[in-house]
């Protein structure tokens, strides 16, 4: 390309707790549909990464995937550790601010680690699609009952450190889960996301031969304490003693978002049929967001919309992609 215009981290991570995705995802529909090839061929340097555990991202300098010590860690490590690191990777790289473009639990870790003013310097404006935060009112029934199932001590369930959703212990789990009173599993994107309007049917299938991917299980028990508690707070070890040993404190200390600097431009996108994303849990984040300066906070509502719309629907280019290059390309 000819002009480089800005530079674009994107952290393509899904919740976790159900839509277990690695950075492909950005990719998954045609060139001319897909979000990472859009924004290359509108003259923005694209960098994709991916959420530790998942296939591309299972290297580490001392411990070995095999290892229970390997999945020691919940989206808190993604916040204080990961994206912080990979911000100042591009910064260090392009020697230019980033834009940010997150979706789901993309936008949950950019959401905690700007209230806790990590590398907040080098981020230029965030986009945040299906944006989580508070999780107290989504209504996919399959992530109600794995959050319950969840926060239930999973780990003794299952006895796993790594959820490899392909492996046959999580998968006889899920197929448990899949057969409780009130779940259809049989289109599991629906189950998962809600009722997308917008997805093409090879796109879904060559999606679901790629996903999902493994994560730690400390993570899903971490976001379901987020669904139980209706606040968002760091990891609680279940016990007065053991979050005094680990905080300093007896209750894990909360995420504040009030904190996010209120002059960092925020683009936030959010839909009237996502299951994962509610619109009431959206407007409690907004409601965080409501002393942020006006001129800085730009916010879209599709009715129709779910969760899986905003990443591979087929309209996502006119609806929402090409929204974001103008935002993007109006923060100076």
């Amino acid at each position: 390309m000819d002009k480089i215009e800005a530079h674009i981290q994107y952290f393509v991570i899904r919740m976790c707790r159900q839509d277990l995705k690695d950075g492909v995802t950005w990719l998954q529909n045609s060139p001319a549909q897909s979000p990472a090839m859009i924004l290359a061929d509108n003259g923005f340097d694209v960098w994709i990464s991916n959420i530790r555990g998942t296939r591309y991202s299972r290297r580490h300098v001392s411990l070995d995937p095999n290892s229970a010590d390997y999945w020691n860690w919940t989206w808190d490590d993604l916040v204080m550790h990961d994206l912080p690191a990979l911000i100042d990777l591009v910064f260090k790289q392009t020697g230019q601010k980033i834009h940010y473009i997150g979706h789901s639990m993309g936008t949950l870790i950019a959401l905690a680690s700007f209230s806790e003013g990590k590398q907040i310097d080098k981020i230029k404006s965030a986009a945040l699609l299906s944006p989580v935060a508070y999780l107290s009112h989504m209504t996919t029934a399959l992530g109600v009952v794995a959050a319950r199932a969840f926060v239930s001590e999973i780990t003794t369930i299952i006895g796993l450190a790594e959820f490899n959703p392909r492996g046959e212990p999580v998968s006889d789990f899920l197929k448990a889960l899949c057969a409780q009173a009130g779940v259809d599993c049989y289109d599991l994107i629906t189950a998962l996301t809600g009722k997308n309007c917008c997805l093409n049917a090879s796109t879904v299938d060559h999606f679901l031969k790629n996903e999902p991917q493994s994560t730690s299980t400390k993570n899903l028990v971490h976001l379901s304490q987020t669904v139980r508690d209706g606040v968002l707070s760091k990891y609680d070890y279940g016990s007065n003693d053991f979050n005094q040993a680990h905080y300093g404190e007896t209750k894990p200390p909360r995420y504040n978002l009030t904190n996010i600097p209120h002059d960092l431009s925020l683009f936030l996108s959010y839909g009237g049929q996502d299951a994962l994303s509610d619109v009431q849990d959206v407007e409690t984040l907004l409601d965080c967001l409501k002393y942020h300066d006006v001129d800085k906070l730009h916010v879209q509502y599709i009715k129709d919309y779910a969760h899986a719309d905003f990443i591979i629907g087929i309209t996502a280019k006119d609806i929402v992609y090409n929204q974001i290059i103008s935002f993007f390309r109006n923060q100076g």
